[in-house]
């Protein structure tokens, strides 16, 4: 099993509830369905002491920011930040800095990033009701008006929105669009964002249909040539784009989606494991037994037995 990836929150006084919460239950359901810890995340403030939210919750921090030390650091002001842009704050991002492999600003985050000199010469972005002053106030960098940019080892985004798109594509980079597809499921965003965060060119709005028509053709399962004839392309044209949308195959994608169910079944009823079976589009419990444990490395049976012992 891998090491956790570490990810390290920065909050400030005024922090935004919303992108706290897109950044890290994304990584939390990652973890959920993958049964692994593939995230842990911890909660800093520059002095180590506690810190309310615009709307008033209050956080208690892991510790102070010189004591962080991970792969990512997520930098989150939100509201307030032209008061947190002090020379005091650019010191500690700096060191800071040197203790992560990647420097993220999220919504406003960004500010005090380019404040610290931490973004001269990267490409950014920031809240877009911030951009025009961000770029005059910060030539050395690049700014562009996108909801987010990954450039090397620096991370920024535009918004509360925008931070799900984000943790969602760092996501795939990093475990697959099979596991980001699944999390995107969990948070019924699949509509909207895409399954592996901004699916919004042709390609990927045709691999959305795709995987909606999957979804609701569980229990029969459908031809890949007739999904194909629904979403309007043929089937070589389907394979090629979900390769290159979600680097898996349609049959692979599919699989998942009906071993996904099969398992939340698992989890989350009593329904015995051939009624499973056929709820997930399998003629039998051996055939379904089979994949199960290919795709999740425990069989149905032994799943259940796992949680009942918990």
């Amino acid at each position: 099993m891998q090491n956790p990836q570490v990810v390290n929150v920065l909050l400030f006084e005024a922090f935004s509830n919303h992108c706290l919460a897109n950044a890290i239950e994304p990584l939390r359901a990652a973890n959920t369905l993958s049964r692994q810890k593939l995230y842990v995340w911890r909660f800093f403030t520059l002095d180590g002491e506690p810190v309310s939210s615009s709307s008033g919750l209050s956080i208690s921090p892991d510790g102070q920011l010189k004591d962080a030390q991970g792969e990512v650091l997520l930098v989150m002001p939100s509201y307030d930040f032209s008061k947190h842009a002090t020379w005091i704050t650019a010191r500690a991002l700096k060191a800071a800095s040197k203790r992560h492999t990647k420097m993220a600003g999220l919504d406003t985050g960004s500010w005090l990033l380019a404040d610290a000199g931490l973004l001269n010469g990267y490409k950014a972005t920031i809240h877009w009701e911030e951009l025009v002053a961000f770029e005059e106030a910060f030539p050395e960098v690049d700014a562009h008006r996108e909801r987010f940019v990954i450039d090397r080892d620096r991370v920024t985004c535009s918004g509360a929105m925008a931070t799900f798109d984000l943790i969602m594509r760092l996501i795939t980079d990093k475990h697959g669009p099979l596991l980001a597809m699944e999390v995107g499921q969990l948070f019924m965003s699949v509509g909207d964002v895409g399954t592996v965060g901004t699916m919004r060119n042709p390609s990927g709005r045709v691999v959305q249909r795709a995987i909606s028509c999957m979804q609701s053709n569980i229990e029969e399962p459908l031809l890949l040539s007739e999904i194909a004839r629904r979403v309007g392309c043929t089937q070589k044209s389907l394979e090629q784009k979900m390769n290159h949308e979600m680097k898996a195959t349609p049959q692979a994608v599919y699989r998942r989606l009906r071993l996904g169910l099969a398992r939340k079944l698992v989890q989350e009823s009593d329904m015995p494991i051939a009624e499973i079976a056929g709820r997930c589009g399998y003629e039998n419990t051996s055939a379904m037994t089979r994949a199960f444990g290919h795709e999740f490395a425990i069989t149905p049976s032994k799943l259940r037995a796992q949680l009942d012992e918990m």
